[in-house]
């Protein structure tokens, strides 16, 4: 099954409210567009990213979220996730996005993307879901989808081939990463090979854990 872009989605200007929290808005709540969406540097025409220091930035401009994982979730909740549901840009299939490497290169439409790191669920994604467990429940089944910096600019929509143009010759895949990240810590120095490739702002932290672990001298 080749791999397929099967919808694009963006936040508009219906932002999720949270009551009592700052930011007090979030953009998790995406719904798909119609048409061809431009790709910008930091994330797609119409998009709104409230709280730019866990969301958005050079690495993580676009969430990709698989169908085969949302199939998962619809049979295990019994309820229906269109794209967008998980706060996704992208919904795709024929993918599997928890063996997608770090730095992982996809040609969708006329842009290039480049797979950055795994999602970190929060307490906003229960809340939108109105499911208590569920940061735990998806922590758990490690199926988190990928975060894209975008290489190149350009133009998709929904139905276009997601073409795999490039992988590189490390194993550090976004389920691994999620785990060292989360659960496993003292792994942290299998992300060395990889490092670059991970978002900007998230690499002096995780290369000052690497070479505590190391015995490295920064």
């Amino acid at each position: 099954m080749s791999a397929r872009l099967e919808a694009v989605c963006v936040s508009g200007a219906e932002l999720l409210p949270l009551p009592g929290r700052r930011p007090n808005r979030s953009g998790i709540d995406k719904k798909p567009v119609a048409g061809r969406v431009a790709v910008h540097q930091l994330g797609l025409e119409g998009d709104v990213q409230v709280n730019r220091k866990h969301h958005g930035g050079e690495g993580q401009a676009v969430y990709a979220y698989a169908q085969e994982d949302a199939d998962f979730w619809i049979a295990e909740l019994g309820r229906e996730l269109p794209p967008g549901r998980f706060g996704e840009n992208l919904r795709a299939s024929g993918l599997d996005l928890t063996g997608a490497l770090l730095g992982e290169q996809w040609r969708i439409g006329t842009a290039l993307f480049e797979v950055t790191a795994p999602r970190i669920p929060c307490a906003n994604f229960a809340r939108f879901w109105d499911e208590p467990q569920l940061v735990k429940r998806f922590s758990d089944r490690g199926a988190t989808g990928a975060y894209l910096r975008v290489l190149e600019t350009g133009e998709i929509g929904a139905g276009d081939a997601i073409d795999v143009v490039h992988r590189p010759d490390h194993a550090v895949t976004t389920g691994r990463t999620f785990r060292i990240l989360t659960t496993q810590k003292s792994r942290v120095a299998e992300l060395a090979p990889a490092l670059h490739h991970l978002p900007v702002k998230d690499q002096p932290k995780l290369r000052a854990r690497i070479d505590a672990r190391t015995g490295v001298s920064a």
